[in-house]
């Protein structure tokens, strides 16, 4: 495990076998849910300097290429490595080294044993792993980090600092924010969407002080000019991230009143309290409800 250090690329690799990344993907892993991506285009974006993102299905995979080779932020879903692989190398011919995972959802994760077995180094917050290695259906080893942190790390690599920042208990309790200093890019991984209400994923150790945390410290660190990249969604400002964060509170307060009251899920849901907020939220009727649920859960818990 690695805490509290400051990790460069050549001294990490001293100590790893050799990345053969750019080989020939492995035969892609299926997800536990069939679906048909073989119609899925991956599109290239240079958001900054030498960043980019990559959009597919599931969360947007982030890309520092460099002489060091090729950095990467979440992995999406396995059928997709190959045409993933084959995006990355239109903008490096160099390796990718290293992949870190945002936070343990599969549409983040579910390349993750397919880039293992090509000699990526996987990288994570210390409870992402443990939920991968556990549960009903438990990941292969190859699929799981080799390095793990709890604490700040930076990567010095292809010119910049890349900090991985945890987040505690805020969409998972796995969660990492991934900073970009020179480029000024923050990536969020899902404990911030902007199309979409936050949610705490409470069966993955999430909370919703913690989600507030997260947006707060994203705000701390961002400046004016930093293009913060949410898990799903347009890249967006501070501005915007505050904005998010304070309509989260407003309608966490209802909620709060009326669990005091006594009032279950159900009544709470059927009461429509995302009605007077939902214009600002792209997908409010996928999300809203969720959101609520998950609300009136933690504040009758407490």
């Amino acid at each position: 495990m690695c805490d509290r250090v400051t990790l460069g690329a050549a001294c990490v690799a001293a100590v790893l076998l050799t990345t053969t990344a750019f080989a020939q993907p492995p035969a892609p892993v299926a997800p536990a849910a069939q679906a048909d991506y073989s119609q899925v285009q991956i599109s290239v974006t240079k958001l900054s300097g030498n960043f980019y993102t990559l959009d597919g299905a599931g969360g947007r995979i982030g890309v520092l290429p460099g002489p060091d080779g090729v950095f990467m932020v979440d992995s999406q879903f396995a059928p997709l490595t190959e045409k993933i692989v084959a995006a990355i190398k239109t903008i490096s011919d160099r390796p990718i080294r290293y992949m870190v995972n945002t936070h343990v959802h599969p549409d983040h994760t579910g390349g993750n044993e397919n880039l293992g077995k090509m000699g990526v180094t996987l990288m994570s917050r210390d409870q992402l792993r443990a939920r991968l290695a556990t549960g009903v259906r438990p990941s292969p080893p190859a699929a799981l980090a080799t390095i793990t942190y709890n604490s700040t790390v930076t990567m010095h690599m292809n010119g910049e600092d890349i900090q991985l920042i945890p987040v505690p208990s805020a969409h998972t309790d796995g969660d990492t924010m991934v900073y970009f200093p020179k480029a000024n890019v923050i990536m969020t991984g899902d404990f911030y969407r902007s199309i979409q209400y936050p949610y705490p994923d409470r069966s993955s150790g999430g909370s919703f002080q913690g989600l507030v945390d997260g947006l707060n410290a994203v705000i701390a660190l961002a400046g004016p000019a930093t293009k913060i990249v949410p898990g799903h969604g347009p890249v967006v400002s501070r501005v915007e991230i505050a904005a998010h964060r304070d309509t989260a509170l407003a309608l966490a307060a209802k909620v709060e009143v009326m669990v005091k009251q006594g009032k279950t899920a159900d009544e709470i849901a059927a009461a429509k309290l995302t009605n007077e907020f939902d214009g600002r939220i792209q997908q409010p009727a996928a999300t809203g409800e969720r959101f609520v649920r998950a609300l009136v859960a933690e504040f009758s818990a407490r």
